[in-house]
């Protein structure tokens, strides 16, 4: 039988009963586009997160005071509430370690910061010059506090975007303005672009000072919270950290890491972490919505089942006038394939769709990649044959003599 002819009977089939063979692709649509748009969607979520977490910094390594002891050993939720990192323990790191792009100290708290008929409770960040270069923050109006700021002990504050929007109005020019943080009055230099919220908290809700002004007028002590630490590629970062550790272990005169009164966060560690987390959440969403595929692929035999009873005496009058077992089994499974075929297209489509329509909703960002669509399509393919098999092996197998005696 020629291929042509064989396709022309294909469609001449499927088309006898539109309703039905309608009914089944939809099973496979369904299927189709439910994989496609959760995969998207934890793609999506995968890619949020990882940026989310690289918008902190890129390359970034940061060095947070360590667990305080009690006689059950180290207490987990003491850290980074101890004070055992000192600015000189920074510039000790910018001095005599190698690999690193720029080191940036900083103290972090949350303060009532206030001016005229406005007020906020908000973060104030005592930092240096370096701050902006490792943790990726631009200046959209005015300047940045400098080092020189920082050892003058200068009483000036960048705004962060929601911090300006809260005490001066959205998108009110606020250079120059003068607000009071417990009581101290600064004056405003700069305000930065707007970051967004991340699983970090707001990058946008914060007030910048001079670190040095900080630890003067707000901690009266030398201890930071925490030391940023920028490495000169991704993959350094290991063996920066690495060096970091025996620094600060030599300097706070303890024997190992086991001992140590200080915690080192690894930006590679975490992005790699959440990727293996979202991966997890992704195949799961996949592994749900294959479960409408082998539903739709059962409504595939199905049918083919039925049509293989209702055409019981046109294969017996075939095999009569000599159509070989081969043939009838073909015939039988590519109608399957057909089957699988149009209903996984239209499936793909549908799920881009879908994608496209939550992403531009505002609902979740999603991300439609060539491989799940490549994948759909061979999963789609692979349920024609493999739910089309025992159909078409069973019309291939009826006795001709008997198949023309069917009533």
């Amino acid at each position: 039988m020629k291929i042509s002819d064989m396709l022309d009977e294909t469609l001449v089939a499927l088309s006898a009963n539109k309703v039905r063979s309608g009914l089944t692709m939809l099973g496979i649509v369904i299927g189709i586009s439910s994989v496609i748009a959760m995969v998207s969607i934890g793609q999506g979520a995968q890619s949020s997160i990882q940026a989310s977490i690289e918008s902190i910094g890129s390359n970034l390594l940061q060095v947070r005071p360590g667990a305080m002891r009690s006689f059950g050993g180290q207490v987990s939720g003491g850290r980074g509430s101890a004070q055992t990192l000192t600015l000189a323990d920074a510039e000790a790191i910018a001095r005599k370690v190698s690999g690193i792009n720029a080191v940036a100290p900083e103290i972090s708290s949350r303060y009532q910061v206030t001016t005229k008929g406005a007020n906020t409770n908000t973060a104030v960040t005592g930092v240096t010059e370096a701050y902006p270069i490792v943790r990726n923050v631009k200046t959209e109006n005015g300047v940045f506090v400098s080092d020189q700021q920082s050892k003058t002990l200068a009483k000036v504050a960048v705004l962060g975007p929601t911090t300006r929007d809260d005490l001066f109005g959205e998108g009110a020019n606020s250079i120059g303005s003068l607000i009071r943080i417990s009581g101290i009055q600064f004056t405003v230099i700069g305000v930065t672009e707007a970051k967004g919220g991340s699983g970090f908290g707001s990058q946008d809700d914060v007030v910048f000072i001079p670190l040095g002004t900080a630890q003067k007028y707000l901690t009266g002590n030398e201890y930071v919270s925490t030391i940023s630490i920028q490495g000169q590629n991704s993959d350094s970062l290991t063996a920066v950290q690495t060096k970091v550790t025996d620094l600060l272990l030599d300097r706070h005169n303890l024997s190992d890491v086991a001992s140590a009164d200080f915690s080192i966060m690894n930006q590679a560690d975490i992005v790699a972490t959440a990727s293996s987390v979202t991966g997890t959440f992704t195949t799961l969403l996949a592994a749900v919505a294959g479960i409408s595929l082998v539903v739709g692929g059962i409504g595939i035999m199905n049918m083919m089942l039925t049509t293989v009873t209702e055409r019981t005496k046109e294969i017996g009058l075939r095999k009569a006038i000599g159509a070989k077992r081969r043939e009838i089994n073909i015939q039988f499974l590519v109608e399957a394939m057909l089957l699988t075929l149009i209903g996984g297209t239209f499936g793909i489509l549908l799920g881009i769709g879908i994608s496209y329509a939550v992403s531009a909703l505002g609902i979740i960002q999603t991300s439609v990649s060539i491989p799940s669509i490549l994948l759909a399509f061979g999963v789609s393919a692979a349920i024609g044959i493999v739910f089309g098999y025992y159909p078409a092996r069973r019309a291939a197998g009826l006795n001709p003599i008997v198949a023309l005696r069917y009533e």
